[in-house]
C-alpha cells in the first residue's frame, strides 16, 4: 500500500507540473543529450558492477532513455538489467525540470543452480535542476515491476566541469536494498 501512495503521489505532482506548465514552452538550460557510465555498489548483499545509460533528446520535450546495469554478487551470483523507453520533459523554469519516463525492463539472473529472466517495466518521476551554475541535484521516485516489483527513491547530483562533462554520486533508497554509485557524464549538445 506504501508502494502505490508513492507512485500516485509522483503522477499526481507532475500531473500539476504539466497544468502549470503548459503554457510555458521555454527550454531550460539542462540537456537531456548525454551518455554516463557509473560504478554501482550494492550495500547489503555485496554487490557491485557497472551502469552504462543514456538519453537523447528528441523535437520538443520527448527524450528517449536506455541503460544496461551488469552487477556481480557473492556466491558466483551475476545479474544483467537491460532498460529501453521514453519520457517527457516539463519545463519548470531556466534551471529546474520535471520528468517522467516509461521503460521496457529485461532482467537476468546467472547463478550456479541455474538462470532466470523476466520482463516488465519500470516508472520514474522526478526533478533535475541547478542549484548552483555549476551543482545539478536530481530527485525522483522510481517503480521497477518484474517479479518482484519495489519502489525506490533516488536521489543524485553532478558537478560540472565543463559544459560537457560531469560527475557525481547516486543514492536509491529502496525497501530491502540500497545502493550507491559514482559516475561520469558526457553530454552531446
Amino acid at each position: 500500500m506504501k508502494k502505490l501512495l508513492l507512485l500516485l503521489a509522483a503522477l499526481s505532482i507532475q500531473t500539476t507540473a504539466a497544468a502549470q506548465t503548459s503554457q510555458q514552452k521555454l527550454p531550460s538550460d539542462l540537456s537531456y543529450s548525454f551518455a554516463e557510465l557509473r560504478f554501482v555498489d550494492v550495500d547489503t548483499s555485496g554487490g557491485d558492477g557497472f551502469r552504462l545509460a543514456g538519453s537523447y533528446e528528441l523535437d520538443g520535450q520527448w527524450i528517449l532513455v536506455g541503460a544496461l546495469t551488469a552487477l556481480d554478487f557473492n556466491d558466483n551470483v551475476d545479474s544483467t538489467l537491460l532498460e529501453i523507453g521514453g519520457g517527457y520533459v516539463w519545463n519548470y523554469s531556466d534551471d529546474f525540470d520535471l520528468v517522467s519516463t516509461l521503460r521496457l525492463v529485461r532482467a537476468e539472473v546467472d547463478r550456479p543452480g541455474g538462470d532466470a529472466d523476466d520482463s516488465g517495466f519500470a516508472f520514474s518521476a522526478g526533478a533535475r535542476g541547478f542549484l548552483a551554475p555549476q551543482f545539478e541535484i536530481r530527485g525522483s521516485v522510481n517503480h521497477i515491476n518484474l517479479d518482484n516489483s519495489d519502489t525506490y527513491l533516488q536521489l543524485a547530483g553532478d558537478y560540472y566541469f565543463t559544459d560537457q562533462i560531469s560527475a557525481g554520486v547516486s543514492l536509491d533508497i529502496a525497501g530491502d536494498t540500497d545502493s550507491f554509485s559514482l559516475g561520469v557524464r558526457w553530454y552531446f549538445r
